[in-house]
């Protein structure tokens, strides 16, 4: 079993002990162990997902206006004994993570309201991957494309050409940290292990 970056601020919950496991990472794992034993797969499609997947190179390109650069989205997908992944944007010396926001009232204006606790364990997991000394979490606003939208939507908040792009992102920048890969590391074999059981008591049932 290889984790995703994505699935790795599921696993970091602690339990009452500070290095013990949460319960919501357990249940996490009992559910990937089921999804993988009968060949399913959970998935959500909101209109929020649909256009993070279809318009990232939009946001791509807003993020090459705004900073004068070339980025392209990355193809490379990379492993280790315990993750694969594939991150969106590798430069000489971080990687970067896209963030498409749905429309204006859910866009994250200020820094302060754009962390997410998910988003900094996956980007710690894909510094370790490619082996980054920092990473970026950068969210983008860019007009929502017609097809996701329908005549009750307030198009206000989905059309935002006429706004200057470096409104229209807010990033977030993570530092790599030992003790933090460490605990990554920790957590993930003992998530396998405990996965590696779940698996085969369902073998065995």
């Amino acid at each position: 079993m290889k984790w995703h970056p994505s699935q790795i601020g599921k696993l970091m919950t602690n339990g009452r002990g500070k290095n013990d496991i949460g319960a919501t990472a357990i249940s996490y794992i009992k559910d990937v162990a089921k999804e993988n034993f009968y060949g399913y797969r959970t998935e959500i499609n909101t209109k929020q997902i649909i256009k993070g997947k279809e318009q990232e190179q939009d946001s791509i390109d807003l993020l090459n206006t705004v900073r004068f650069e070339a980025y392209g989205k990355n193809i490379i997908r990379v492993e280790n004994e315990l993750m694969t992944g594939e991150c969106d944007i590798i430069t000489n010396d971080s990687i970067i993570d896209v963030k498409t926001s749905w429309s204006l009232d859910t866009f994250p204006a200020f820094k302060e309201d754009a962390y997410n606790v998910l988003y900094e364990w996956q980007m710690r997991a894909y510094m370790i991957l490619y082996d980054k000394q920092s990473s970026e979490v950068i969210y983008c606003m860019v007009t929502t494309s017609n097809e996701l939208l329908n005549e009750w939507d307030n198009l206000h908040i989905h059309r935002v050409d006429h706004i200057a792009p470096e409104k229209r992102i807010t990033a977030l920048q993570f530092e790599r940290d030992k003790e933090k890969d460490e605990l990554i590391s920790k957590r993930l074999e003992l998530a396998t292990e405990l996965y590696n059981n779940y698996y085969k008591q369902l073998e065995e049932k």
